[in-house]
C-alpha cells in the first residue's frame, strides 16, 4: 500500500503530520524574523510614546477605536495612494500590543499624524458630523471632561523598560505624572494620533 494511502486511511497519524508539517513551517517564516535588523530596531526618527502619547493609546484601546481602524498600510497601490508610504516593521517597535487591525469600517490612522490640527480633531472627537458629515463614527464628548490620573503612568513606563527595552530615562520616567497633570483624555487621544506614523514620513 503506498504511503500517502496509509497516511489517508490513518486519521490519528495525518493529524500529527499536519501539526508537524504547519510547525516547521512556522518557523522557517518566523525564526529568521528574529535576526533581521529592519524588523526588530526602530526606524530612523523613531521615539517611544511619551507619557501623554502612551496614555491616549490606552484610552484609544479602551474605547475600541483599533476595531474600526487599522494602523497598518498594505504594500497595495489602492492603500498607498490613499494613505500614504506602506507601514513597515521597523515602525512598531514600541507597540504593546500590536493594533494593526484588518477592518476598515473607518479611514487607516498610521499616517494620521500630522494631517490634521489638534482643532479639528477634538471638533471631530466631539461629534464627527460636524466635520466629516457622512460619517458613522460615534461620538466621544466625555474625553474632553474626563481629566488624567497620572497615578500608574510611572509604574507603566518603568515596565516597558524594564521588560520591554522602550529607551525611557530616569528623568522621562520621574516626571511622567507632571506631564499629564491638568491634561485631559482628548488631549492624551490627540497627543496619540498626532505622532502616528510621523517617523517614516510619507512618499506619496
Amino acid at each position: 500500500m503506498p504511503g500517502h494511502e496509509i497516511i489517508e486511511k490513518n486519521v490519528g497519524l495525518m493529524v500529527i503530520l499536519v501539526i508537524l508539517v504547519i510547525a516547521v513551517g512556522g518557523l522557517v517564516q518566523i525564526v529568521p524574523l528574529s535576526f533581521q535588523k529592519d524588523v526588530i530596531e526602530p526606524v530612523k526618527g523613531l521615539k517611544p510614546y511619551t507619557a501623554l502619547q502612551l496614555t491616549g493609546r490606552d484610552i484609544y484601546i479602551r474605547e475600541g477605536c483599533n476595531f474600526c481602524h487599522t494602523q497598518m498600510i498594505r504594500s497595495l497601490r489602492a492603500s498607498t495612494e490613499r494613505y500614504g508610504h506602506a507601514s513597515v516593521a521597523g515602525e512598531f517597535v514600541y507597540d504593546r500590543p500590536h493594533l494593526w487591525g484588518s477592518k476598515r469600517t473607518g479611514p487607516d490612522l498610521h499616517r494620521v499624524g500630522g494631517k490634521y490640527p489638534d482643532d479639528w480633531h477634538r471638533a471631530h472627537l466631539r461629534n464627527p458630523r460636524d466635520v466629516v458629515p457622512e460619517s458613522i463614527m460615534p461620538a466621544y464628548p466625555w474625553l474632553e471632561k474626563n481629566k488624567l490620573d497620572g497615578k500608574l503612568i510611572r509604574r507603566k513606563m518603568q515596565v516597558l523598560r524594564d521588560r520591554a527595552k522602550h529607551p525611557y530615562t530616569d528623568k522621562q520616567i520621574a516626571e511622567a505624572p507632571a506631564k499629564l497633570k491638568g491634561k485631559t483624555e482628548m488631549d492624551a487621544v490627540i497627543a496619540y494620533l498626532q505622532v502616528l506614523g510621523t517617523a517614516l514620513k510619507s512618499r506619496r
